[in-house]
């Protein structure tokens, strides 16, 4: 005859305190850094918005601080202002232009930096590191000091050398960032096979570090769509949008200029959507190429 079991005994013992909290704090711990990575997005994230938002503002003042109602006027004529139409495609071409011009040379200082060991690489690599931590402020009154010495008129010309000097550094630390992890292997096989070193860059290594130059490409237009500081040591009498923006703010600023900037946020949203859309699709054509050539 089996005895009886206590009641006493069959109630569930009490967890000690200090496992309770561990796994309160397992609950909440994936939580948190999400939520906090996403308070970070939308605060960086903000102003944008409001540019976008006050873009359909229907002020009638100078001032464009106060919603005053909804309205598609801006955004019917968003070229109004000659002088603010003129300061965007300026921006436009000379960004373009410098953005062409670095990284056809940072992607070739990239290679030259990863393939070669030879006399004053650190010193290399330190100048465009310096560069980068250079102040703004620094760098354009010295640019402006080699123009004025050797008589260079101010204006296209030197906005475009000053965008494509400061810029070199970021493409040839992207692009070298991405033969990292480029294998050789790849261009001895293709020299190996008949082709010329030329033929062996354009059929083999570019399309290899393609996306680390197309990012390097876009940070370098970026950085000189936007600069304000060092252009306006060397515009001269050439007017880009942000001065163009900068001059404006001290009589009011149009809403042409939100919907401007609007179009530019648009399109980098457009061009980092279809960057990923086409990283997608190489992913799944080389899953694919990888599961026939299993078979």
């Amino acid at each position: 005859m089996s005895a009886a079991v206590p009641a006493a005994a069959t109630k569930r013992m009490p967890e000690p305190r200090a496992a309770t909290e561990s796994r309160s704090r397992l609950r909440l711990g994936p939580l948190v850094l999400p939520a906090y990575t996403h308070l970070v997005i939308l605060w960086l994230f903000a102003p944008i918005f409001v540019m976008i938002v006050f873009g359909f503002n229907d002020t009638h003042g100078k001032f464009n601080f106060t919603w005053s109602g909804f309205t598609l006027r801006w955004f019917m004529h968003p070229f109004g202002i000659p002088t603010l139409t003129s300061a965007a495609l300026t921006s436009l071409w000379t960004s373009l232009t410098a953005t062409l011009i670095s990284t056809s040379l940072g992607t070739m200082l990239a290679l030259a930096s990863h393939r070669y060991d030879f006399r004053g690489k650190t010193v290399l690599n330190s100048v465009l590191i310096m560069n980068i931590a250079a102040s703004e402020v620094v760098v354009g009154s010295a640019l402006l000091t080699l123009f004025v010495t050797y008589g260079v008129g101010l204006g296209y010309v030197t906005i475009v050398l000053a965008q494509v000097m400061f810029s070199i550094p970021f493409v040839a630390i992207t692009v070298r960032a991405r033969l990292a992890g480029f294998d050789p292997a790849l261009e001895e096989a293709a020299q190996d096979l008949g082709a010329t070193p030329v033929a062996t860059f354009f059929l083999v290594t570019l399309p290899v570090i393609f996306p680390g130059v197309l990012a390097a490409a876009l940070l370098a237009l970026a950085i000189c769509l936007d600069d304000y500081v060092i252009t306006s040591f060397v515009a001269g009498n050439t007017e880009t949008f942000p001065l163009w923006v900068f001059g404006a703010t001290r009589e009011g600023i149009p809403p042409q200029v939100n919907v401007i900037g609007t179009f530019i946020f648009a399109f980098g949203v457009l061009v980092a959507v279809g960057g990923a859309l086409y990283r997608g699709w190489s992913v799944r054509r080389l899953a694919r190429e990888t599961g026939l050539a299993a078979r």
